[in-house]
């Protein structure tokens, strides 16, 4: 029994001890982590020379190690020669140029393969998400979280047919994922190396990213801004394009539509089943009578609705599943100039 109350009193005493959250680890304050911010662009002539003017005044007040990774997917202006008159003037900055366009999401996989960092900034390019707020970031960082992930409170300069789609679309994929993906979050986010060495271990070609950062785990904290208008050209989202990222996203991350077509398919056969029976106690009892053409033309036409519209739910799935077996890879480089920011070694890693 003295025993039992010796080892219930270090037990008390290790839980007082314990911090308020066992699964941080807390980073000096005083160390300063090598810093990669990632930005995808494609068509961005117009913005990209503001955008790498704040990214740098602000990496610069951190005192920090940093470079700038660009990815050029296959823009048709002149991006891609700023970007490389960029990378002649400052060497922290690289320059991954795709050989043709490849879409946003593998874009930013392509730079984040190329990021040498302890942490990694995931900006938009069009400077509608702040890169002030990455000391903001590093702040949470050091508390121990591995990602520190932006939540829009407000989104400026956006119709507001946009912002309630995607208010919803949020929403409908958080409630019929397996994986908790935030609301209302985009792909601004700063990740630790850990992080994004897992991230890249997942490389399927359909890449909802917001998924996948959600996918992988480890302790996440979020920031709250307002996200600003474009600061400069037009979106390259329009509303198609939206709608085809939407599909990739649930498809990606549920096989609930696969659900919802097989229980409206036992729904129409049991309801099918009943209307049957219908008709044939009314044959029986009030004789076959040659009526209920347009009854019959519109059950025929909803049953014909439902087994086209399972049939895309499966095309959709099995389309994925063509593309992934093929197992081509996810970009090819027309040219690459890294930075001069060393390669990461686990002597040098700091969050860790």
């Amino acid at each position: 029994m003295q025993t039992m109350d010796i080892h219930e009193g270090k037990l008390i005493s290790a839980m007082d001890a314990m911090p308020a959250n066992p699964a941080l680890t807390p980073r000096p304050a005083n160390v300063l982590p090598r810093i990669s911010v990632v930005a995808p662009a494609y068509n961005e002539e117009e913005v990209l020379v503001e955008f790498y003017r704040r990214v740098v005044a602000v990496l610069q007040a951190t005192g920090a190690e940093y470079e700038i990774v660009l990815v050029n997917d296959g823009s048709r202006d002149q991006t891609l020669g700023l970007m490389l008159s960029l990378q002649k003037i400052d060497p922290c900055v690289s320059v991954i140029d795709l050989s043709r366009n490849f879409g946003k999401e593998i874009a930013l996989t392509a730079g984040l393969d190329h990021t040498k960092g302890d942490v990694v900034v995931v900006l938009d390019s069009d400077l509608q998400d702040p890169p002030e707020l990455i000391p903001e970031m590093l702040n949470v960082w050091r508390e121990g979280y591995d990602v520190v992930y932006g939540v829009r409170s407000h989104r400026d300069g956006e119709t507001w047919f946009k912002k309630t789609t995607a208010k919803y679309f949020y929403r409908l994929i958080q409630a019929v994922s397996r994986v908790d993906i935030p609301n209302d979050t985009g792909d601004f986010r700063l990740m630790s190396r850990r992080a994004v060495v897992d991230l890249l271990r997942l490389r399927e070609e359909h890449r909802f990213m917001k998924g996948l950062f959600a996918w992988i785990g480890f302790p996440a904290k979020p920031i709250y801004y307002r996200r600003d208008p474009r600061a400069a050209g037009e979106t390259k989202w329009n509303y198609w394009n939206l709608w085809n990222f939407a599909l990739e996203g649930i498809t990606s991350f549920t096989v609930a539509p696969l659900k919802v077509a097989t229980y409206v398919g036992l729904l129409v056969a049991v309801l099918a089943l009943l209307y049957g029976v219908f008709v044939i106690w009314k044959a029986m009892v009030f004789g076959d009578t040659v009526k209920g053409y347009p009854s019959l033309m519109a059950v025929i036409l909803f049953l014909g609705g439902v087994q086209l519209i399972s049939v895309g739910v499966l095309g959709e799935y099995i389309g994925r599943i063509f593309n992934e077996v093929k197992r081509r890879p996810l970009y090819l480089l027309n040219r690459k100039q890294l930075s001069s920011l060393p390669a990461p070694s686990s002597e040098k890693r700091v969050d860790d």
